[in-house]
């Protein structure tokens, strides 16, 4: 058995994903969406009435030292984001509660897709793909193709991973400068690569504009600014998308006439 699996951990996530539950069901996909939600996201009442599978979940136990290195102002003073601007709603420690996807063994294999991800083709097949498969963090220059994102990523269920994964995830001065993300990078040191159209970020769309072609891109990813924000400085490089995460929003099918960027 099968699931796509997403993190909510505040309001502002929630109608992110509302918008991924109906472009999961827009594309026709044959598996639930599992919303991992912590007690901060408040009630998923209208993301239930989609037809998701809400679970709480409640984030590691954290040691003191570990939570002050990675708390917000912490983390953004010794690692700043110099690319975009996260949104202030942006807990860097909520991002850990993304490791609770190995506790749902009742799945044999889960996609798991973060909460600003929106599907516009179908992606099933992923759930044929081996743990640890991840797309790159591609979103300035092909120098990024070496690390990887996860935004996107197929997983493998188990108590035991689970268990291994809390082993090193808090430990003496460890600093995880993107934090599940760097986190993941290490644990699975060879990740399997997917090609960037199934987690395709959305600076992208204006960095390396002849990357996007509509015709091969299956997951958008709006990394760093969120579509459902009011006038974001990247919105008008961004309306294209921004506009096409409305259309799904309101419950309408992915426009056939998306044009390329160049």
């Amino acid at each position: 058995m099968f699931a796509y699996v997403t993190l909510v951990t505040n309001a502002d996530y929630r109608v992110g994903a509302l918008a991924l539950a109906r472009s999961l069901r827009a594309v026709g996909s044959e598996w639930p969406l599992v919303v991992l939600a912590t007690e901060s996201a408040g009630s998923l009442a209208e993301v239930e009435s989609e037809g998701c599978i809400v679970e709480r979940v409640s984030p590691p136990a954290f040691s003191d030292r570990f939570r002050r290195r990675h708390e917000r102002s912490a983390l953004h003073a010794r690692a700043p984001y110099t690319k975009g601007n996260k949104p202030a709603f942006h807990d860097p420690l909520g991002n850990f509660c993304k490791l609770s996807v190995w506790q749902l063994t009742r799945y044999e294999r889960v996609v798991f897709l973060d909460a600003d991800t929106l599907v516009i083709k179908n992606i099933d097949k992923l759930f044929g793909y081996p743990e640890f498969s991840a797309a790159p963090n591609l979103y300035e220059t092909l120098e990024d193709m070496h690390r990887l994102n996860s935004g996107v990523f197929v997983a493998a269920p188990s108590t035991d991973t689970y268990a291994a994964m809390l082993d090193r995830l808090d430990v003496a001065d460890v600093f995880w400068r993107r934090t599940d993300q760097t986190f993941l990078e290490s644990y699975f040191p060879d990740w399997h690569g997917l090609p960037y159209t199934y987690n395709a970020l959305q600076y992208v769309y204006f960095n390396l504009p002849q990357m996007w072609r509509w015709s091969s891109i299956k997951v958008v990813h709006y990394q760093y600014e969120k579509p459902w924000q009011e006038n974001h400085p990247k919105a008008d490089k961004l309306r294209p998308l921004i506009d096409l995460w409305q259309t799904v929003l309101a419950g309408n099918p992915v426009p056939s006439d998306l044009v390329d960027p160049c």
